[in-house]
Parts: C-alpha cells; structure tokens; sequence
C-alpha cells in the first residue's frame, strides 16, 4: 500500500476558506440556511467550516446538524457485515430553510443520494446544496455534482481518497491510497 500526500495541512486550511469565504457570498447571514455535515466523516469538515464562519468571519450563530444515513443507503442490505449506525443530531426544524450538505469525499453520489431521502424526516428544504472538500469526478454513479468543491480529484477505482482531520487522525492531510 502507498500513499501519496493530494494537500498537506496548509492547503486544506487555504481551501477551508476559501469555501468559507462562498458559502458567504452565497448566503450572507445565514438566517434561513442550515449547515449538515453527513456522518461520520463530514462531520469534522462542517465542525470546521462553522467555526472559520462564527469566528473569523464574524457569521453569527449558524445552525449546524449531523444526518446519519447508514439505513437510507441503498446498499445497507449487501454487506456481510453489519453496518454501525451513527447518530443523527438535527435540533431544529428544516422546512423551507436552505440546506447545505457537507460531506468530505464525493465519489458515487450514493451517500448524497441516501442524505436525500434522510432528510425528508426533518421537513422540507426550500433548497439543497451540496460542499465536499475532495470531488472524484470520475467515479460517479449517480448524476450528483457539488455547489462547493475544495479541490477535484482524478483517482482510478483501485485508489481511494483518504482525508484525515486533526481532530481525529491528528493531522489535516489528504492522501491518494494505492492497494
């Protein structure tokens, strides 16, 4: 197995704002629009972006949920082994609020797919979009694209796209992986 630095710590903090700095242009004040970060990986990236939006960017009190969507996949049936559901924390009413799904790699689409679905539990958006900080452009199965993208990505479908965040992996890194 190799792997291959794609950002190293200080591209991932030049690329978290400037996605800050369009979600801004975008929405403003943020009043009628909800951030989700979509477990368990998007979480740590939407953890991020609120904080750079509320303190360096002085954008106050923006709302921000996590979706599990593990029972919404349409795969959930076809593993061997169980699936671990995560939580889904979503405090506030989303009907007619703009959302914006907050995931670190795209890949098939499938994930945003079942976020689709899961989200309906929760009211209805008056408008979705989708921020991933890794698009792999290539590999989609499903007619998804990103509003937000932190950097496009060419992998071949024996690589994967691993991103570690500080928080979790202690450090902020993205690596191409080869088996």
């Amino acid at each position: 197995m190799t792997q291959k630095v794609l950002l190293n710590s200080k591209e991932v903090n030049i690329i978290l704002h400037r996605l800050a700095c369009q979600l801004i242009e975008k929405h403003l004040d943020f009043k009628d629009t909800i951030l989700i970060g979509i477990q368990p990986r998007g979480t740590f990236l939407a953890n991020r972006l609120k904080e750079l939006l509320e303190k360096e960017y002085n954008t106050p009190e923006i709302q921000l949920g996590y979706l599990d969507i593990t029972f919404f996949r349409d795969d959930f049936r076809r593993t061997e082994k169980p699936l671990e559901a995560n939580k889904t924390n979503i405090n506030f009413i989303v009907e007619n609020k703009k959302v914006i799904f907050i995931d670190d790699v795209l890949y098939t689409g499938r994930s945003i797919r079942a976020a689709l679905t899961a989200i309906q539990s929760f009211g209805r958006p008056s408008g979705i979009e989708l921020l991933t900080l890794i698009d792999r452009r290539f590999s989609r199965d499903l007619p998804i694209q990103p509003d937000y993208r932190g950097r496009q990505v060419d992998a071949i479908n024996d690589e994967k796209v691993k991103v570690s965040w500080k928080e979790n992996d202690g450090e902020d890194t993205v690596y191409l992986v080869t088996n």
